[in-house]
């Protein structure tokens, strides 16, 4: 499966661009840049799930649609890795169809190391060939705003 591999500096601790990036206010303003009205149900703990979810973009479906995942490790203000392992549509949650099968058990890694006084933020993902493209650059803008958010 192709991979997105991207990084960032950011001028702050560790701690907070941690906090930024996963508390539930800042990640729905930084995650505008994939879908807006984006968030999560669930929490980052090791071995939880998690449903990512936001109104469907495309506007096919009537309800919230997303990705169910589960937090696969949680190294706190150091690493967090997130299996995907289906799709909700319009409120249901699908882990068995074909469709997801091609593709689940992809993962989504956030890295967070000290460097130069601040952060450097390292996003690996598994994506489709597809999407790779597009997502690319969904997580290039969302990057920046969540270094705004976490510089300001």
């Amino acid at each position: 499966m192709p991979k997105i591999h991207l990084s960032t500096f950011i001028q702050a601790p560790r701690a907070k661009v941690w906090d930024v990036m996963l508390s539930d206010a800042t990640y729905r303003d930084w995650t505008n840049a994939f879908n807006p009205g984006s968030y999560y149900k669930g929490n980052w703990e090791e071995g939880s799930k998690m449903l990512f979810l936001g109104p469907d973009p495309t506007g096919a479906s009537k309800g919230e649609g997303g990705m169910v995942s589960r937090i696969r490790k949680n190294k706190l203000h150091e690493f967090v890795s997130i299996e995907h392992l289906g799709m909700v549509m319009n409120g249901v949650e699908d882990t068995t169809s074909d469709e997801v099968k091609k593709w689940a058990g992809a993962h989504e890694n956030y890295t967070f190391t000290d460097k130069d006084g601040g952060t450097e933020l390292v996003v690996d993902m598994d994506i489709s060939e597809s999407e790779k493209v597009m997502m690319e650059e969904m997580w290039k803008k969302a990057l920046v705003r969540l270094k705004e958010l976490a510089e300001s």
